[in-house]
């Protein structure tokens, strides 16, 4: 999602930020939301468009849609995973890949969690992996500090801004965290609603996020009621995943 947080993530990535806020808002983003049986589908060179370039083409497992959707690598060299029907494409989830020697902050959340610098991350051990999602929920804490004060300045008190507390999920073979947040209009209703997903093999941490945002250009869904459909078959796609690479 190409928006002014990713500025700011760029930040976070290259220098040392403030200290974690506490996030205290929560609210249920979508209670009327029909949730659809996930159709679990496999991932084959036929439904791939995708050049070598486009990492969804090597990671990509099993996938899930709502009925006559299809999910597959988006054409081109942008790291993204086409949602479509009918050959039209309604959202794509996109997939933001970041070097460990360029997140000195997360460098610093590893040692909080009992990760030192270099430690080899054993993915089968449980202890290793309660450390790598503590370190996470930190980067997720952080993240929703920094976003909570962008829309503090884009919308002052016309948006509320509400997060949802980080839960551990399975993101391929590697334990990560699952994160989500919108903008509440005063009057009822949402102005943006978001999910994502974070996990880190050791070497790089793997942010997979979507939205329903009229002001990001990608990661995003044009219509709120697509972005709904959608959202409950992410959690089998990120399952699925071939990670680590």
């Amino acid at each position: 999602m190409l928006r002014l947080y990713h500025v700011l993530f760029g930040a976070l990535v290259v220098s040392v930020l403030t200290p974690l806020g506490l996030i205290q808002a929560f609210s249920k983003f979508s209670a009327n939301r029909k949730l659809q049986q996930p159709t679990v589908v496999q991932a084959t060179a036929a439904n791939s468009q995708a050049t070598q370039s486009n990492i969804w083409k090597t990671i990509l497992g099993k996938t899930s849609a709502p009925s006559g959707w299809s999910v597959s690598p988006c054409e081109g060299t942008a790291p993204l995973l086409c949602v479509s029907s009918q050959e039209k494409v309604l959202g794509t989830v996109e997939m933001g890949v970041y070097t460990l020697d360029k997140l000195p902050n997360f460098q610093k959340m590893l040692v909080q969690a009992g990760l030192p610098a270099n430690s080899k991350i054993d993915y089968q051990d449980p202890k290793n992996q309660n450390q790598v999602t503590s370190a996470l929920k930190l980067w997720t804490s952080e993240r929703y500090s920094i976003l909570a004060k962008d829309r503090n300045k884009e919308y002052g008190n016309k948006i509320t801004f509400s997060s949802q507390p980080p839960q551990t999920v399975q993101v391929g073979q590697l334990k990560g965290v699952y994160y989500g947040f919108a903008g509440l209009k005063k009057q009822g209703g949402s102005h943006e609603e978001h999910r994502g997903y974070v996990a880190f093999d050791g070497k790089a941490l793997y942010v997979m996020t979507t939205a329903f945002d009229t002001a990001s250009t990608t990661g995003k869904f044009d219509k709120l009621e697509n972005f709904r459909n959608f959202e409950p078959h992410m959690p089998v796609i990120v399952q699925g995943l071939k990670l680590p690479k």
